[in-house]
């Protein structure tokens, strides 16, 4: 059995996951989000989606880059009806 790098659970079902940064072994998807995915620089939520990113650091969406005085983001943009 493997251990979860996250929890320390041993699990017989654990999921490996490799990254550039190495390879890591999880009993769930949470706690793969846990240890892998980025935190907001903003609000300090985990980003499990796209995401946006400015100068290298990563927020959640366009509004909290906002708030970091990062500009020119935009979350959706409006298109003309055709």
């Amino acid at each position: 059995m493997k251990t979860c790098d996250t929890c320390g659970n041993s699990y017989d079902k654990t999921f490996a996951v490799t990254t550039m940064d190495g390879h890591y072994h999880f009993d769930s998807f949470e706690c793969a989000i846990q240890k892998l995915a980025p935190v907001c620089a903003h609000c300090s939520c985990r980003i499990i989606g796209h995401g946006v990113e400015a100068g290298g650091t990563m927020y959640c969406c366009a509004h909290c880059a906002s708030h970091d005085g990062v500009i020119g983001l935009e979350d959706r943009v409006e298109t003309a009806a055709t």
